[in-house]
């Protein structure tokens, strides 16, 4: 058994620290053939490369920092066939950069281009990046803590060169590769299917957490069609899993009971969200009230160890409902800074605010110290102890969030108080 198999099995199994070694992060040494022909190189994302018989297929390719090294790692295990195919499973970064080493090596040796699959919607999905390539930026560093002067997001991509809408099935050598759209963490993703031997590659459809349906600073995902195609490929009965972030699941049995308790779970958050919703419940009452079931939180490849079950709730409720929610005082809003100085006014000043907002932390109430710390930071953000005491608490309340979303995000205010601002990524 290999590296990657024993990571797997060690992972099945909950032998892991869910916050700090997530699968996404668990060290492997090197890629790994995971059946007869087929490579996974298990980076940021998984690079799964097929040897068809007649030319190499690759099932997502990888972060462009990662390209080098997924080039090279596919040739040292087949140095001459070249890329024929790849199928992108939806537009996200990490997943679309490895074909370039490859084409570049196409030209060099005066082979055909490799043919890109992709759903239809990717290339749309590229020009909304084209636009926003600085609000993505500031997204991704406080999502990931990137490094903020040396990361910029980027801004060129491969375009795929057949699209399909629904379903699109083609042939490379001995192999079928069946591709299936499904919406769900996007609504250009693509799940593939490759029957002569049983493999399923669920693109980021299954991370090994809690489905990413949530993500607050970004576009909306579908929690219900999501569950949809899991319990699609739940019904295939697969032999082998090439999950979209982590490690591969080996076994029918297992893989029909990861999908289907994922499906599951975002099936029980979308009812309990819509039955709130159906009977007339602001956002603030669901999001407190809607809950994971209890059988499934203790399932390795369903902790909230990325998104966080509330995200998932407010995204399910903005597809259905919109952005208000509910509160009739937040639909045409004062500016927040106007707000926190009339509270702070209200309270007797700066002083009792910080005051009380040090003394939730001591108890304990890191939630609403958070609350009272930043109204004091708007109402006065030149003010050093406001500054002091948001990033005493940001951090304490970063420091025991699983969900590395929300931990990023919450330490990346606690950075922004010890330079005297809110933001770091953003211009305030």
């Amino acid at each position: 058994m290999g590296a990657l198999r024993d990571l797997a099995e060690r992972m099945w199994q909950g032998d892991f620290d869910s916050v700090r070694d997530h699968p996404v992060h668990a060290r492997v040494d090197g890629p790994e053939e995971i059946a007869d022909g087929v490579l996974t190189f298990k980076g940021i994302a998984s690079a799964n490369t097929f040897d068809t018989g007649d030319g190499l297929v690759m099932l997502d390719t990888g972060a462009k920092p990662e390209a080098a090294a997924i080039h090279a790692a596919v040739r040292r295990w087949r140095p001459e066939p070249r890329l024929a195919a790849a199928v992108f499973s939806h537009h996200h970064v990490d997943h679309v950069y490895g074909t370039i080493p490859f084409e570049a090596e196409s030209v060099e040796r005066g082979w055909a281009r490799p043919i890109v699959y992709g759903h239809r919607d990717v290339a749309r999905n590229f020009d909304r990046y084209k636009k926003t390539v600085g609000w993505n930026t500031a997204i991704n560093r406080r999502q990931f803590a990137l490094p903020l002067e040396r990361w910029r997001f980027p801004e060129d991509f491969r375009y795929p060169d057949v699209t399909y809408e629904r379903r699109l099935t083609f042939r490379q050598g001995n192999l079928t590769f069946e591709l299936h759209h499904a919406r769900g963490e996007t609504e250009d993703a693509t799940w593939v299917w490759v029957p002569e031997i049983r493999i399923l590659h669920p693109g980021d459809l299954f991370i090994w957490a809690v489905p990413n349906a949530g993500n607050p600073q970004k576009v909306q995902r579908y929690a219900g069609e999501w569950a949809a195609g899991l319990r699609e490929m739940a019904g295939l009965d697969a032999e082998v899993l090439t999950a979209g972030h982590g490690v591969p699941i080996f076994g029918a049995a297992r893989i029909r009971q990861a999908l289907s308790d994922t499906a599951e779970l975002l099936e029980s958050l979308e009812a309990q969200t819509l039955a709130l919703m159906n009977a007339g419940a602001p956002l603030d009452r669901v999001i407190h009230e809607v809950e994971v079931p209890a059988h499934l939180r203790d399932r390795p490849y369903l902790r909230p160890i990325y998104d966080h079950p509330q995200f998932l709730v407010r995204n399910i409720w903005r597809l259905y409902g919109g952005w208000y929610d509910g509160e009739p005082d937040h639909l045409l809003p004062a500016p927040r800074a106007e707000q926190a100085r009339e509270w702070i006014t209200l309270a007797g000043g700066l002083d009792p605010v910080l005051a009380r907002a040090a003394a939730l932390r001591v108890a304990g109430n890191l939630r609403l110290a958070c609350h009272l710390v930043e109204m004091a930071v708007v109402s006065a953000p030149e003010s050093r102890e406001a500054h002091a005491l948001r990033a005493e608490i940001y951090a304490a309340r970063a420091a025991l969030e699983p969900s590395s979303m929300g931990r990023n995000i919450l330490n990346h205010a606690a950075l922004a108080s010890r330079d005297g601002r809110r933001d770091l990524a953003g211009q305030w």
